[in-house]
């Protein structure tokens, strides 16, 4: 998604999250247009399945110009998991996500959350899959969702970081439908990191800027802005499922150490008062 990965160590890093205790991993077709499931199948070849919880997603797509593509259908939904499996050397997924369906400007919104979801919902009855969810980004889509709809999941991304908390928005609700929430994108889509994002964000020349001073900020106290923001994302109890991602086992080990230590909140006040120019905005 973000760079070139080494699929060696790859292989290696999910071993090594496997070996401490991490059992969750998650892709989709649209992660490197099928390679993040063929390079994750390669890792877990060999692997009990009983030992690790597996999700892909259905919908979102990339072509052979290397476009996104959406289809929601019902056809479509179900050769996607076969070929998932495939990819992944399994025929049983734990959850399976529908993926950004406001895409497109919506054009297949509805379409994923009629025909899309009762083919989901199909293949649960079946016995392929465990539970069911979604996997987006707008929140009011959230609200409708998870008031609306029978689902068991929520992969919310970019809404409990350190320039966003409208997750919050959200817990209330899937508390009362008995939803789970997964937390994702503790670094914002690559926002909190010394780096900056790629190019393909949305944020302007302003924006980065702001995001680019909260990092000096950091620096000076000698903190990685990307060490407070997932300190911050993973360690709230009322969201026990963080999910974030690297292709190397070092980084792994990394974020695992952050992970150790408790979040400095006076750091946290700091660091979000100089993004509150951008708190809680939508990236299109």
């Amino acid at each position: 998604m973000f760079h070139e990965v080494d699929e060696t160590e790859a292989i290696a890093t999910v071993h090594a999250a496997l070996e401490t205790g991490i059992n969750y991993f998650d892709v989709a077709p649209a992660y490197g247009g099928t390679r993040s499931e063929t390079v994750l199948g390669k890792a877990l070849k060999g692997i009990d399945r009983s030992s690790y919880v597996l999700s892909t997603k259905v919908g979102k797509y990339i072509d052979n110009n290397g476009q996104d593509k959406l289809d929601y259908s019902r056809k479509q939904i179900r050769l996607s998991i076969k070929e998932s499996g495939k990819r992944l050397g399994v025929d049983y997924f734990d959850i399976i996500y529908i993926h950004d369906i406001e895409y497109h400007d919506r054009r297949y919104t509805e379409l994923a959350l009629s025909e899309g979801l009762d083919a989901v919902q199909e293949l649960k009855n079946e016995g392929r899959i465990g539970s069911v969810g979604f996997g987006i980004y707008p929140i009011d889509l959230w609200k409708r969702i998870l008031s609306t709809l029978p689902i068991d999941l929520a992969l919310v991304h970019n809404h409990y970081c350190l320039n966003d908390n409208r997750i919050l928005e959200l817990l209330p609700i899937a508390r009362e439908q008995g939803i789970g929430i997964i937390n994702a994108a503790p670094y914002a889509s690559g926002l909190l990191t010394n780096r900056g994002p790629s190019d393909w964000h949305p944020a302007g020349t302003e924006e980065r800027a702001i995001f680019k001073k909260a990092s000096d900020f950091c620096i000076s106290q000698g903190f990685s802005i990307s060490e407070l923001a997932f300190q911050f994302s993973s360690q709230n109890p009322s969201i026990p499922t963080t999910m974030f991602s690297t292709a190397d086992h070092r980084l792994l080990n990394q974020s695992l150490e952050w992970f150790e230590k408790p979040v400095d909140m006076g750091l946290v006040d700091q660091v979000r008062n100089i993004l509150h120019p951008v708190k809680n905005k939508d990236w299109f």
